[in-house]
């Protein structure tokens, strides 16, 4: 029987964490751990489900965020598979075996049919379009979960809920510390394609995801940098400078978008870390080219020009500059 390493973050209130943590111990056809990371909660639910058989509770003493806290508890983990289920997600019983028996010599990372709580029949996630600006959305949120009921190949796993076999994962390097949250499950599926693993979407690992969209001072600011960070390190030379222009424009349209909306101090924070942390991407960015296995080129078809990620996003995009984008990218394809 596969054994699979649940890591759980914990941090501030989390109504449901006992309910996540109890799903995942009562998985069926598979041996299941939970290594629950406590990030800083501030209820009662990690020592609610602290002396539950199979939880192991580790503490790191300070908030880690989402990728570091992930990796703390990959560290700490025991099982062949590692699956990392967010603290409000709900596995069904059959969902963390179906997300493992994904894992082939092919498939480096499995992401399930992530569906709204409060909604089943609806999609929150079947896997995350990603754009060649960076950004990246919920794929099919709000959908019918009934137009997502066949397995593919997908550009990013979510990180709500996914799946990786723990050497694998390891061989990898875990998810990118630096980023702390956002952009991070993007990064690693990305990595994954490039080293020549696929990313793979299981329409029979159902889980429930209570999902709110929201943005905050910190968000806007962590989403954005990390975008640009991922792009400059993960993309190769050629290609940075055929989307130059492109990237360049979409800078100065969020730009504009945050002055709008008060946030434009956080945007230009990003570039001020990025411009900080040179040394780091420069490093990171040698590493990663010096790994890669598969080009840009062959991994195009994974990335869309069409800059959709609907309302449930929070962005909306008009369809003159939709159009654009999917011109400016059909004849990127050919240069990169």
């Amino acid at each position: 029987m596969t054994r699979v390493s649940v890591v759980m973050l914990a941090w501030g209130d989390e109504p449901l964490l006992v309910e996540a943590v109890d799903a995942a111990l009562a998985s069926r056809e598979v041996a299941v751990e939970v290594v629950l990371v406590d990030n800083g909660c501030t209820d009662d639910g990690v020592d609610r489900v602290r002396d539950r058989p199979g939880v192991v509770v580790v503490d790191p003493g300070s908030n880690l965020g989402f990728a570091a806290g992930c990796n703390f508890g990959a560290r700490h983990a025991s099982g062949d598979v590692l699956a990392f289920i967010n603290s409000d997600a709900v596995v069904d019983p059959f969902a963390l075996a179906h997300l493992a028996a994904g894992l082939t010599d092919e498939v480096g990372i499995t992401s399930a049919s992530l569906r709204l709580f409060q909604s089943p029949e609806l999609m929150n996630s079947a896997g995350n379009p990603v754009h060649y600006t960076g950004l990246s959305w919920a794929g099919g949120c709000d959908e019918p979960a009934t137009s997502w009921a066949e397995p593919r190949d997908i550009p990013s796993a979510t990180g709500a809920a996914t799946a990786m076999r723990a050497d694998r994962f390891a061989e990898l390097g875990g998810f990118c510390e630096p980023m702390f949250a956002y952009c991070e499950d993007t990064d690693l599926s990305l990595r994954a394609w490039q080293h020549g693993w696929r990313v793979a979407y299981v329409p029979d690992a159902i889980v429930l995801h209570f999902y709110e969209f929201s943005r905050n001072d910190l968000k806007y600011y962590l989403l954005e940098r990390n975008r640009l960070f991922m792009i400059l390190t993960l993309f190769q030379l050629r290609t940075l400078l055929v989307l130059a222009p492109a990237l360049c424009g979409l800078e100065l349209a969020i730009l504009l978008m945050a002055k709008k909306d008060g946030w434009a101090t956080q945007k230009v924070n990003g570039w001020k870390w990025l411009w900080q942390n040179r040394q780091l991407i420069r490093d990171r960015r040698r590493e990663l080219q010096a790994r890669r296995k598969v080009s840009d080129r062959d991994l195009a078809w994974l990335i869309t020009g069409d800059l959709n990620p609907g309302e449930g996003s929070g962005m909306t995009v008009g369809n003159a500059p939709r159009a654009i984008s999917r011109t400016y990218w059909n004849l990127a394809k050919r240069l990169i």
